[in-house]
């Protein structure tokens, strides 16, 4: 939460890339940026931003200006590393987990239209290079008054990433409260099981579909190549007296979210990186 923080940053990003550029041609900046929107939980405040705060500290105003600086630190981090190479591809990582409606509840979808806004915010900055007007409406209700120069914002629109990389497991799901009206999102709270898609043993939601849905609403909203860095299934495997592990499940996870994401590239026009077409899949 100390703007010190983006200079260290940058000297930081400069010895990485002078020290590995003929090795290393995709950087990230941040992984799974957008997990702290989960702020009232402590651990991915300490994990994407390096936060331990105080009890009697806003913790969601503290998480926004630690984001803010993030996003300055990332978009000086592109600009340094197309200054030392421009063949260097430098690119955000979101964790993402698309938030369907419950219901075709008109309250319901207007809910997870605010969900979708608040987890993928950082998105839009990160890859449009301006803040979205919604946030700067919630941050005036909010009565948050966050450290934002002007110089940050023109950093933030010269400096946008080059592509979006992105874990996917599961997607969420969420319904509103009755008699709501701002439909602000609590992931601590809001979150509701889909009864349309299997879950894991950890309870997590599986869909494969989902993954093609995401990166068609990456895609139409950041206009960016996408690079998926993260996917995998836990599970409680059983270990058998030669040592093996049988996992059908697993197999199955993965066959079916490749299946997905070759529908993405191949009838949705989905840019990947990394990607290499295996033919049908069966």
């Amino acid at each position: 939460s100390n703007r010190k923080m983006i200079e260290f940053f940058d000297r930081f990003a400069e010895v990485c890339f002078k020290r590995y550029k003929d090795k290393v041609k995709y950087w990230m900046t941040f992984n799974e940026i957008n997990n702290q929107t989960d702020w009232p939980d402590p651990h991915p405040l300490l994990q994407n931003s390096g936060l331990q705060i105080d009890k009697n500290d806003n913790w969601e105003e503290e998480m926004f200006q630690a984001a803010h600086y993030e996003f300055v630190a990332s978009a000086d981090a592109v600009q340094i590393a197309h200054r030392i190479d421009p063949s260097l591809q430098v690119g955000s990582m979101i964790a993402m987990c698309p938030i369907y409606p419950l219901t075709s509840k008109p309250a319901d979808i207007m809910k997870a239209e605010r969900a979708m806004q608040y987890r993928y915010y950082f998105g839009d900055v990160q890859s449009l290079g301006f803040y979205p007007e919604w946030i700067q409406k919630y941050w005036a209700r909010k009565g948050y008054n966050l450290d934002i120069l002007a110089s940050d914002l023109a950093t933030i629109k010269a400096g946008t990433v080059d592509y979006v990389g992105f874990s996917y497991y599961m997607s969420f799901a969420t319904k509103a409260h009755e008699g709501e009206t701002h439909f602000d999102y609590d992931e601590h709270d809001d979150l509701v099981s889909n009864p349309y898609v299997e879950k894991s043993d950890w309870g997590w939601q599986i869909d494969p579909v989902g993954l093609r849905y995401a990166m068609n609403w990456m895609t139409t909203r950041w206009h960016k190549p996408l690079f998926i860095v993260e996917n995998g299934f836990g599970a409680y495997d059983k270990v058998e007296d030669d040592g093996s592990i049988h996992d059908p499940y697993r197999i199955q996870y993965f066959h079916d979210h490749i299946l997905q994401m070759e529908k993405a590239v191949k009838e949705d026009g989905v840019r990947l990186l990394g990607y290499t077409p295996w033919g049908h899949i069966d």
